[in-house]
């Protein structure tokens, strides 16, 4: 992610939750915070100029990779656009040294909890009333064991 991609990205996030982010929290991550991990997903047309889809903005803190935030822009969902991007956080959180991997998701959110589930992730609690905009608890899900072999079943999944 870059500076430029910021107001699409806001856009996609909008788009996504109840409870965007604001611009100026995105700029900070890019700007101010070391930890962050900040990806954005294009789809190159034919005319070859690519188009923000998606955006991830995840805290690389010691060994623990906290997903703070994933979405992909409503019209691409369905594609397998957020498997792709959740794989490249992984890929990337490995990289910089996370052995773990945790996120908050809203306990309704099936679909997305089913796709963290196809990554080895599990649900390890739940925050009580997370969500300020109606309450809604969050389920805690945590993946283990990040490294070589991770990455190995990584590729095989089909993505």
């Amino acid at each position: 992610m870059k500076l430029e991609d910021v107001p699409r990205v806001h856009e996609i996030d909008v788009l996504s939750f109840a409870l965007p982010w604001s611009e100026k929290s995105y700029l900070f991550e890019l700007n101010e915070n070391p930890t962050t991990l900040a990806i954005v997903a294009e789809l190159a047309s034919q005319d070859c100029k690519a188009t923000s889809i998606g955006m991830a903005v995840v805290w690389i803190v010691i060994d623990e990779a906290h997903i703070a935030t994933i979405a992909i822009h409503p019209d691409y969902r369905g594609c397998g656009y957020g498997k792709k991007l959740l794989a490249e956080i992984l890929r990337g959180a490995i990289r910089r040294g996370a052995t773990e991997a945790t996120l908050e998701v809203r306990e309704h959110n099936l679909i997305a909890q089913k796709m963290y589930q196809n990554f080895g992730f599990m649900i390890a609690g739940i925050r009580p009333r997370y969500y300020k905009d109606n309450d809604e608890d969050a389920v805690i899900m945590t993946v283990g064991n990040l490294g070589k072999q991770y990455l190995e079943e990584l590729d095989k999944l089909e993505i």
